[in-house]
């Protein structure tokens, strides 16, 4: 089917037989089918061009278009396009990423296993920190504690240690075990708030705990960078009390924030990390966790009825393995992660000048990550909520895509915010014009 020329076709075709994810067929009345994409820029089946504001989902770090990753993709499949990654097999495209990975990460890990995307490395990581306790004779350290705000993903473990409740309505209940505590939060929180895991920590009793999980900027929750001592509070916390950091790079990771990993940031070393998305600038499916040397050493130490009995079919894919490292190449030879550095601080210095409109609360980010966050109020910070849905689609009418975290009162408040973080590859004029459709789409809303 030419879509240049039947949209309407596809769109009645998408509307009768596609579920999509947080679908809601109100919010689908009339969806945006794209096309095609290059660089911070994409196409819709009318033709139209958008600024890709938030890289379609976190993720299509080096842009779109990458011919290279395309080629990457074809060469390995016409070579050995699948292979069991189970115990006694492995591949070439696999051993090169994990080496590769871990050469650019924290010095203090040691092995990888590939998971298909976030969520599945964060139930990874989860199942990791049960069974590395138990590997120590702990068997009771199983909870988990994660913070308000945070998404980790939506499968039913993921979905228990995401923070946001809107996730959980239609699915509860949770699983048993996992315990939300605030974030660091600098715009509603003056403290740094590392005192809340202290006081969950005492709550639920240490040797309960398996591990914590935290991004190091709260991304899809809010684009919430956290007060500058707020990690290095965290990791002497864990070490006291004997409990596992999993660090959520998920969106942070692949230069997002200016560095390759976020927590770089803070000179703090996590226990865990989960990745996905930047990993392959979302061409093709993938994800994983690294951990420590003394995590590693346990699975390898392990004897037979102890085993590691984790596994799915697609985990060390080979073609999406070498998607992974023609990617890594890219962002290495093309300098992506001191220009996300570069155009991140640009992002944010444009976005500052939003601070004059009256519905603009707080501006924040790291790098090439920042977020408008809405309110009602300047002076008592009460949310705005359905504002930023508004602000979208005006948005959009003027040239550009993004997304927004979606506010709530109560007790954990948080307006709406406008989450921004394009392509690494995004040129100044287009950072430039981003915020300046920003002004002009709040200031049609007002």
């Amino acid at each position: 089917m030419d879509t240049r020329t039947a949209p309407a076709a596809l769109i009645a075709a998408d509307q009768a037989h596609l579920i999509h994810p947080l679908h809601t067929a109100v919010d689908h009345a009339a969806p945006l089918v794209l096309v095609e994409g290059r660089g911070a820029t994409l196409r819709d089946a009318e033709g139209r061009e958008y600024i890709d504001g938030l890289a379609s989902l976190w993720n299509v770090n080096a842009g779109h278009g990458r011919t290279e990753l395309a080629d990457a993709a074809a060469s390995q499949m016409r070579r050995l396009a699948y292979a069991s990654a189970y115990v006694g097999f492995s591949n070439e495209p696999a051993i090169r990423l994990a080496k590769r990975l871990l050469a650019l990460a924290y010095p203090n890990l040691s092995g990888v296993y590939f998971t298909t995307g976030g969520a599945e490395s964060n139930e990874t990581a989860f199942k990791i920190a049960r069974y590395y306790w138990k590997r120590q004779g702990q068997p009771q350290k199983v909870k988990i504690i994660s913070r308000h705000h945070g998404y980790h993903g939506v499968t039913l473990a993921a979905m228990s240690a995401t923070g946001i409740p809107i996730f959980h309505t239609m699915f509860a209940p949770v699983v048993p075990g996992f315990v939300h505590i605030p974030p660091s939060y600098p715009y509603r929180s003056p403290g740094t708030m590392a005192e809340a895991l202290e006081e969950a920590l005492a709550a639920e009793e240490p040797a309960t705990v398996a591990a914590f999980i935290a991004e190091p900027v709260i991304g899809a929750g809010g684009v919430i960078p956290p007060h500058a001592d707020y990690f290095p509070r965290i990791r002497e916390i864990c070490d006291r009390h004997q409990v596992l950091f999993i660090a959520d790079e998920i969106i942070t990771g692949f230069g997002r924030t200016g560095r390759w990993f976020a927590l770089d940031h803070w000179g703090v070393h996590p226990d865990i990390v989960t990745f996905a998305k930047g990993v392959t600038s979302a061409s093709l499916p993938l994800g994983g966790v690294m951990v420590s040397g003394e995590i590693h050493r346990a699975i390898l130490e392990a004897p037979p009825p102890e085993r590691f009995m984790h596994a799915a079919t697609y985990s060390a894919h080979p073609t999406c393995c070498a998607v992974a490292l023609r990617n890594l190449d890219i962002l290495e030879d093309e300098d992506l992660v001191e220009r996300a550095e570069a155009m991140g601080r640009r992002l944010l210095d444009g976005l500052e000048t939003l601070r004059d409109l009256p519905v603009v609360g707080d501006v924040r980010g790291l790098g090439l990550m920042c977020g408008v966050e809405l309110v009602e109020d300047r002076q008592t910070k009460a949310p705005a909520l359905g504002l930023g849905a508004r602000v979208l689609a005006e948005a959009r009418a003027r040239g550009l895509i993004t997304r927004i975290r979606a506010g709530q009162r109560g007790e954990h408040p948080i307006g709406d915010v406008i989450c921004l973080a394009p392509p690494l590859v995004v040129t100044e004029a287009q950072v430039d014009r981003t915020v300046e459709i920003l002004r002009d789409a709040i200031a049609a809303c007002l």
